[in-house]
């Protein structure tokens, strides 16, 4: 069977290309005749033939368009059994939305961007994708709730398939070695309670909200690590005004992310808009405590983790906003999402009271700090 991918050419930071290649892998392995379709910049994969697509250096709103028109012209030249997109192209039978809809990220933004040609055009290229493809990947329940209901799509046309781990290179065994390390290149004291923020694009990922956090916190000695790609100069000054210029520590891009998280006492996986990221998968087989929002695809499977978090005291922060879900982001919306029940708080099938380490962890919907709430009394 002749399988064409299209896919953005893949970088170590970003989790959709993490996923993607290791989708390629798989299928090569399964024996599979794999081909991968990329703009310039894709390196050579074994096993895989690649296409290069030519989309020349544009602004954004011309990489998109050239993209779509490079992805039909190849797809058109035939011989394919089965063509899957992981970019807004009209010329697939299975589209992997691993950015969720861009209508959604849209509207859960404090502040939204004017509806720009590059907006627009996105917008007009997702609504085709939604309506002619014929099958549809969400990577969270939140995702395919959004794709059915803003689109009108059919149920039946969704499915959800989460995001996968590699459960070697993230075993809680490694910690022990790798920690020590971590801490001192990072210049991190050995008992100082540190949080890992993973995650390139700073906004999407909800990076203010982890720096007020850090803020809000009475232990002066606790450390915020950011690792990740986007531009740090407005969180910088953010951090500066509120007193933390020296303990929010700035690691950018990490080709060996797994010394990261043995470095940190928690994470933070607060998302403004990233539905089930993959940062937060890779926390549970380390045995790190992580803050995701209740409503995206990783807070869903909290209760099935195959090890619990470590039995580390939770701090509450005081917050100026509720942790609830985004209400603008259904006052913004159509009047049939606005019908919907809001989501369920804490959509684990394990009652906080009863989970083993005593505590729940919940986020602030929007630009808000997280909100790490003790339900027991600790040990």
């Amino acid at each position: 069977m002749r399988l064409l991918i299209i896919a953005r050419p893949f970088v170590f930071h970003g989790g959709v290309e993490h996923a993607t290649a290791g989708l390629v892998q798989a299928l090569v392995e399964h024996g599979y005749d794999v081909h991968l379709a990329s703009p310039p910049g894709q390196p050579p994969i074994s096993g895989a033939t690649l296409h290069r697509l030519p989309v020349p250096p544009l602004p954004a709103v011309g990489r998109v368009l050239a993209l779509a028109v490079a992805a039909r012209r190849l797809v058109a030249s035939g011989g394919w059994d089965v063509v899957q997109s992981h970019e807004r192209t009209l010329c697939q039978q299975i589209y992997r939305a691993g950015e969720g809809c861009h209508r959604a990220y849209l509207a859960s933004r404090d502040r939204p961007a004017a509806r720009g040609l590059y907006h627009r055009v996105v917008l007009a290229l997702e609504r085709r994708v939604f309506e002619r493809t014929l099958r549809i990947v969400a990577i969270a329940r939140a995702g395919k709730r959004e794709i059915e209901t803003l689109y009108h799509v059919d149920p039946g046309r969704v499915s959800v398939v989460y995001n996968g781990v590699d459960l070697e290179r993230f075993h809680p065994r490694h910690r022990a070695a790798l920690r020590p390390a971590a801490r001192e290149e990072a210049g991190i004291p050995a008992r100082a309670w540190a949080v890992l923020f993973v995650g390139s694009g700073f906004e999407r990922k909800g990076l203010a909200a982890a720096i007020e956090a850090l803020a809000a916190l009475e232990d002066r000695a606790s450390r915020l690590l950011v690792v990740g790609k986007g531009d740090t100069a407005p969180y910088g000054a953010l951090a500066a005004r509120l007193g933390l210029t020296e303990r929010v520590m700035w690691l950018g891009p990490r080709p060996d992310i797994e010394r990261w998280y043995a470095a940190p006492t928690s994470a933070s996986s607060r998302r403004v808009m990233s539905r089930s990221a993959t940062s937060t998968w890779r926390l549970w087989p380390r045995g790190s405590p992580s803050s995701p929002a209740s409503w995206r695809g990783a807070a869903r499977s909290c209760g099935r983790a195959s090890t619990a978090p470590s039995r580390t005291p939770a701090t509450r922060v005081p917050s100026r906003r509720r942790c609830r879900p985004c209400a603008t982001f259904r006052r913004r919306a159509p009047p049939r999402w606005r019908r919907r029940p809001a989501p369920r708080p804490n959509p684990s099938p394990i009652p906080l009271r009863s989970r083993p380490w005593g505590g729940s962890t919940r986020s602030a919907s929007r630009g808000g700090p997280i909100c790490l709430e003790k339900t027991e009394a600790w040990p």
